[in-house]
C-alpha cells in the first residue's frame, strides 16, 4: 500500500507492507487460544457459570446441567439469583461485588437450587474476567459439597450416638446437660441390667448385642417427651428427665420396672432380664453432671446391694457405703512403706512366631482395709494427689531391678513396658531419672519401654523434649490406648514413637463388627506407613488374633494368652522351663 503526502516542494511516500502469512499465523494463534479457553470452561468437571454485571447468566457449561439439572438455554439470560437460596442472596451480592472490582474471592456453603427443588451445598470460587483493565464478566467455579456434608453429618451423628443401639452417648449427655441446665428440675435415672453377663455367656456376644438393641428400643418407647435416653456403656443406660418432680420420676421408675417384667426375644427364645435403678435429682443432689451421675451410681449400688430389681433415690447416708477418698489417699501414701504394692507382668506375644519378647508392667495394690483396689480407682487418685510421682518412681525401680535379675541369670532378652502418667512426663528431670536407673542397674536401655497415653501428646513443648531425650538414651516409646484420645494425627510424625498400641475397645468383636475391624486395620496400616510397630490389646479370641496376624500386626496381649501375673509365675512359665 502506498500513500503520497505533499509538503511544500517535497514529496514524501509512506509504504506499509503486511505479509499475508503473518496475518494467517496471527489468526491461527488467536483461534487456538480461544479454543483452549473455551475448552477449559466447557469441559471442566466442575460447574462453571459466567455472569455479567447485572448478575445475569451469560454462559453455563455442560457440568451445570449434571449438577443442577438445568439445560443451558434455561439458564442463559436468566438471573443467577433465581437459583440461589433466598437467605444467602445478600451475602452473595457482596461477594460478587468484590469480584467486579477485579478481586478473586470464594464463598463457602452457598446453596444452589436444583431443578427438582432440592438445595445443594457448594463451595464457589469467583474469578473476574478482565479485558483491557475492565471486568467484563465473572466466572463462578462451583464445587458440589453434598457428599462432604453427608459425611460430616454422619461423623457428627456417630460422635454423639452409641454405635450399637443408636442412642445418645456419654459425650452427648455432657453437652446436653451443659446446654440445657438452667433453673429447671432434672432427674437422672441410672439403669443397670442385672447379671447381664449371664446372657452374654449363654447366647454369645452377638446375641447379647441384639438383646441390648431390643432393650434400647423398649426404653425409647417408654421415655416421655421431656426426657432423653443415653447408653452409658456396657449394660448401663441413663434417662435424663427435664422439668419433672419426684412424684413423676417415681412413676416412671415404677413403669420401667414393670416393662422389664416382660420377656425379650432372641431366635424365638424368651429371656427375662431385671433392672436395678438409682436416681438423683438436680439441683437437690448436686449442681454438676459429675455429682449427679456419681450420686445416681451410689443409689444404684445401694439397690444392687439390697437385692436388685427395684429403685431408690439418692440419700446422703448412702455415702458411707463408698470408700472414703481421703482415707484411701492416706492408705495409698503408706502403700510403698507397708509393701502393699506389687508389679504384675502381662506377656506380649509375637503373632508371627508365637514367642514372648516383651511384657507390660501393671501395678496392683492389696490394702489391709480395702482389699485389692482396682487400678482404675487408685491411679486417678494418685495422679490427683501427686502420689503418682513416688509410686511411678517405685515402679520404674522395680522394673529395672527385675530386668537386671533376668539379665544376670542369662535369661533370654526381653523388654518391659512401663506406664508413665502425663504428670510424670511433665517433670523436668524425668528423662534424667530414667537414665540414672538404667545406669544404676546396668541394664540395656533397649530393654526398657516408656508407655504413654495418647492424651499426653497434647502438651507438645514439654513432652516432645522429654521423649527426644529418652530416645537419645536408647529407650523405646509407645502410645497406649491409641484412638481413644483427642490428639492430632500430625503428632505421630513429630514425636519419636516406636510402637502404637491399639485400644481394646477397637479389638473387641473385630471378628463380627466391621467398624471395629476397619478402625483396627486402619491404625495398623497407618503405623506401618510411619515405620512403627503395632501391639493389639485385649485379644481374647483365636479369630481376633488371626485377623490381626493377617493384617501384619506384630504383637498382641490379652486374656487369650495370659492375664497380668506376678513375677514368680512369669519365671516359672516363661524362663525356667
Amino acid at each position: 500500500m502506498q500513500k503520497k503526502v505533499t509538503d511544500c516542494q517535497r514529496e514524501l511516500f509512506i509504504v506499509e507492507l503486511r505479509i499475508l502469512q503473518d496475518l494467517h499465523e496471527e489468526r491461527q494463534v488467536r483461534t487456538e487460544f480461544e479454543h483452549k479457553y473455551t475448552s477449559v470452561i466447557d469441559d471442566n468437571l466442575d460447574p462453571i457459570i459466567s455472569i455479567n454485571e447485572k448478575l445475569n447468566i451469560v454462559k453455563a457449561n455442560v457440568s451445570v446441567r449434571k449438577a443442577f439439572g438445568y439445560h443451558r438455554n434455561e439458564l442463559e439470560g436468566s438471573s443467577l439469583l433465581s437459583i440461589i437460596e433466598k437467605s444467602q442472596i445478600e451475602q452473595l451480592k457482596e461477594t460478587l461485588a468484590c469480584g467486579f472490582t477485579g478481586t478473586s474471592t470464594e464463598m463457602e456453603d452457598i446453596y444452589f437450587i436444583h431443578k427438582n427443588g432440592s438445595h445443594i451445598p457448594t463451595h464457589m470460587k469467583v474469578l473476574p474476567v478482565v479485558v483491557e483493565g475492565i471486568v467484563t464478566e465473572i466466572h463462578l467455579i462451583i464445587r458440589d459439597f453434598s457428599v462432604h456434608h453427608y459425611n460430616h453429618k454422619k461423623l457428627l451423628f456417630l460422635s454423639y450416638h452409641d454405635q450399637l443401639t443408636g442412642l445418645w452417648n456419654r459425650k452427648a449427655l455432657r453437652e446436653n446437660f451443659e446446654i440445657g441446665t438452667h433453673l429447671e428440675k432434672l432427674a437422672f435415672i441410672h439403669l443397670d441390667l442385672d447379671r447381664f453377663k449371664l446372657i452374654n455367656d449363654s447366647i454369645g456376644q452377638i446375641g447379647g448385642d441384639e438383646i441390648l438393641k431390643r432393650i434400647g428400643e423398649r426404653l425409647k418407647s417408654i421415655c416421655p417427651e421431656n426426657s432423653q435416653l443415653y447408653r452409658n456403656g456396657g449394660d448401663e443406660f441413663i434417662i435424663l428427665i427435664r422439668k419433672t418432680t419426684v412424684e413423676n420420676t417415681k412413676k416412671l421408675a415404677e413403669k420401667l420396672l414393670h416393662e422389664f417384667d416382660k420377656p425379650f426375644y432372641y431366635k424365638h427364645q424368651e429371656y427375662f432380664i431385671s433392672v436395678s435403678i438409682g436416681i438423683s435429682m438436680y439441683p437437690k443432689d448436686g449442681n454438676t453432671l459429675g455429682e449427679l451421675i456419681r450420686k445416681s451410681e451410689q443409689a444404684l449400688s445401694y439397690v444392687k446391694g439390697e437385692g436388685r430389681a427395684h429403685f431408690r433415690f439418692y440419700e446422703t447416708d448412702m455415702d458411707s457405703l463408698y470408700l472414703n477418698e481421703v482415707v484411701m489417699e492416706s492408705h495409698l501414701r503408706r502403700a510403698i512403706e507397708l509393701n502393699e504394692l506389687k508389679v504384675y507382668y502381662q506377656p506380649q506375644i509375637d503373632l508371627r512366631t508365637g514367642q514372648i519378647s516383651s511384657f507390660e508392667a501393671l501395678l496392683r495394690w492389696n490394702n489391709k482395709k480395702f482389699g485389692f483396689v482396682s487400678p482404675g480407682q487408685f491411679i486417678p487418685l494418685a495422679e490427683k494427689s501427686g502420689i503418682i510421682h513416688s509410686v511411678g518412681e517405685w515402679v520404674l525401680d522395680n522394673v529395672c531391678r527385675q530386668l537386671k535379675e533376668w539379665q544376670d541369670k542369662r535369661y533370654r532378652k526381653v523388654r518391659i513396658a512401663v506406664n508413665i502418667s502425663p504428670n510424670e512426663l511433665k517433670m523436668e528431670d524425668f528423662s534424667m531419672k530414667v537414665k540414672q536407673k538404667i545406669k544404676e542397674y546396668g541394664i540395656s536401655p533397649s530393654s526398657l519401654e516408656v508407655e504413654i497415653t495418647e492424651n499426653a501428646l497434647a502438651n507438645m513443648e514439654d513432652t516432645l523434649e522429654t521423649l527426644n531425650e529418652l530416645k537419645k538414651i536408647g529407650v523405646s516409646i509407645s502410645i497406649d490406648d491409641f484412638g481413644t484420645g483427642y490428639s492430632s494425627l500430625s503428632y505421630l510424625k513429630q514425636y519419636p514413637i516406636d510402637t502404637i498400641k491399639i485400644d481394646r475397645s477397637f479389638i473387641q468383636d473385630i471378628e463380627s463388627d466391621e467398624k471395629n475391624k476397619a478402625i483396627a486395620l486402619t491404625i495398623i496400616n497407618l503405623a506401618h506407613n510411619l515405620g512403627m510397630d503395632v501391639i493389639a490389646e485385649g485379644v481374647e479370641k483365636d479369630l481376633q488374633a488371626a485377623i490381626l496376624l493377617n493384617a501384619n500386626c506384630q504383637k498382641a496381649q490379652g486374656f487369650l494368652y495370659s492375664k497380668a501375673i506376678p513375677v514368680d509365675e512369669i519365671n516359672e512359665k516363661y524362663f525356667t522351663k
